[in-house]
């Protein structure tokens, strides 16, 4: 099996995960394998008949699936069905594709934001459908939601292997650093860079005191690597830092202050919002497979993101 040649196409490459995708290969490369990384350019996903050219163009074995349309809280708040239709569309016409070009396996990307709002914790693989999500992003969050539920009716009726994996908070270089639309660390990244500019201190919302489990873009793709590779269930998979590795937001702050070297210090806006206090999500499934695999521990992954935020600036997107 594993001198078989495999052709991975692999949609949405040029973001955050594909360009870690592409350097965690070069750290572990494998003779049989060959990656294509499909950017935006390459064609509209939306399209039945530009993605089944983009299949047939390459003749894809496996697929790893990061493409999606992806927006802050405040676009997904406004655009639900746009979310929600476009989402759906690329999402079939990959998943079609796969199935009559004879694809092996596929690997999709969903989000935590797949899980119930009303839950225990820690969240789980088997919790997704339990219950509506948060109701400011439903729309991505059901598209994101129904890639599990074609995977297992694609594997039920024409027994395809189409699974997925469920990361937590990724960030890393390539990384979307808008102040507007981006996530907390590279919003926060964005901000201590301005910040450390003007002399000023590092302004931070809300109280600080939310929880979250971060990981770094180049750990995930390795996990990636290692769902293509070995994991067999259809069942997705959580990828995450273990419990004990969750933060607080103003300790991730604190981070960002450090590498930046900032000497005003951080001030917490708690006039603002803080959104959900925790979303604590249980890796014990992934231990069950990797039980060694060592995270790169947050404040090196934070310096190395901020160092390449400093270095690219001008191509960074904000």
């Amino acid at each position: 099996m594993g001198s078989e040649k495999k052709i991975i196409l692999v949609t949405g490459g040029s973001g955050l995960v594909g360009q870690a995708i592409k350097q965690a290969k070069q750290q572990d490369p494998r003779e049989n394998e060959t990656f294509i990384f499909l950017s935006s350019k390459d064609g509209d996903l939306k399209d039945p008949a530009a993605t089944q050219r983009i299949f047939e163009r390459y003749k894809p074995t496996h697929v790893i699936h990061l493409a999606a349309m992806v927006g802050g809280l405040f676009n997904n708040m406004k655009h639900n069905l746009d979310f929600l239709r476009n989402n759906i569309l690329i999402n079939d016409n990959v998943l079609q594709n796969s199935y009559k070009l004879g694809v092996k396996k596929v690997v999709s990307c969903l989000s935590t934001c797949v899980f119930p709002d009303q839950t225990t914790y820690p969240i789980d693989e088997t919790m997704i459908h339990n219950g509506p999500p948060h109701s400011s992003n439903f729309g991505y969050s059901y598209a994101k939601r129904l890639i599990d539920v074609q995977n297992h009716a694609y594997n039920q009726q024409h027994g395809c292997h189409f699974t997925a994996v469920i990361p937590t908070n990724v960030f890393g270089a390539y990384d979307n650093f808008n102040l507007e639309d981006g996530h907390v660390i590279p919003g926060l990244i964005h901000k201590a860079y301005i910040a450390k500019k003007e002399g000023k201190p590092l302004v931070v919302y809300g109280s600080g005191k939310p929880l979250r489990q971060f990981i770094y873009s180049i750990d995930l793709a390795k996990l990636f690597l290692f769902v293509l590779r070995e994991y067999e269930e259809i069942d997705p998979i959580i990828l995450s830092v273990d419990e004990s590795s969750e933060v607080s937001i103003g300790e991730v702050a604190q981070i960002i202050a450090d590498a930046f070297q900032l000497e005003h210090g951080i001030i917490l806006d708690s006039t603002k919002a803080d959104g959900q206090y925790k979303k604590t999500a249980s890796n014990k499934k992934l231990r069950g497979y990797l039980p060694d695999f060592q995270f790169m521990p947050l404040k090196d992954a934070i310096e190395r993101t901020v160092q390449w935020f400093n270095l690219n600036y001008h191509i960074a997107r904000k």
